[in-house]
């Protein structure tokens, strides 16, 4: 948790590789609207190449694209995922990701045990990325990361209104500031947590 009068970072980054998904949007999006003292930085994730341990070992933790996204969240007071679902299921991408970020570094350790992370996600089909967030939720359980539970955003419909069109709204918006104050509070419990203290909710 950052000192008293310093912004809190989040980092985000998207499960899509495509330059203007939905979910880069949504975090870019995030990112203009973010409440007071919240710096959100969107990471891109084209350089994560899929995971091989034979890559791992000759690169003695990972390639660059890795290393990078690593110190990025670990220079972070929290984390933030935007996940597109396809099939009813999170992408191979983020998946990738997930598993380079699970791997012990010899930097940084295992970055996201520990870590808050929040996940919010856009489609434009009727059902809002609710599996695909569930799965990433599941898998970042296993990884040991401290997964807010409530609020959950699912934006579905998205780019309704034409492909030259704002994919979100101004409701959207404001649902993401109130979803990035509530994450806010839940880096600060988890951090009063960490120093041994009882975090009460905030009535």
């Amino acid at each position: 948790m950052p000192e008293t009068n310093s912004p809190l970072r989040i980092l985000g980054f998207a499960g899509s590789l495509r330059r203007r998904s939905y979910n880069r949007r949504l975090l870019d999006l995030a990112a203009t609207t973010a409440p007071g003292r919240i710096q959100l930085l969107v990471h891109d994730i084209h350089d994560v190449p899929l995971f091989d341990e034979d890559v791992e070992a000759d690169t003695h933790g990972g390639p660059e694209g890795v290393r990078l996204l690593r110190a990025a969240i670990a220079a972070a007071d929290g984390v933030l995922i935007a996940t597109p679902e396809y099939n009813q299921s999170m992408p191979g991408v983020l998946k990738n990701v997930l598993d380079w970020l699970s791997r012990k570094d010899p930097a940084y350790g295992e970055v996201l045990a520990g870590k808050p992370v929040a996940i919010v996600g856009a489609t434009p089909g009727r059902w809002g990325t609710r599996v695909a967030q569930a799965q990433v939720r599941h898998a970042l359980s296993a990884m040991e990361a401290l997964v807010m539970a409530t609020p959950q955003v699912y934006i579905a419909g998205a780019g309704g209104q034409g492909p030259d069109a704002d994919p979100f709204d101004a409701a959207t918006a404001r649902r993401l500031g109130t979803f990035l104050e509530a994450f806010r509070e839940w880096i600060g419990r988890v951090s009063l947590a960490g120093d041994g203290r009882f975090a009460a909710p905030e009535s």
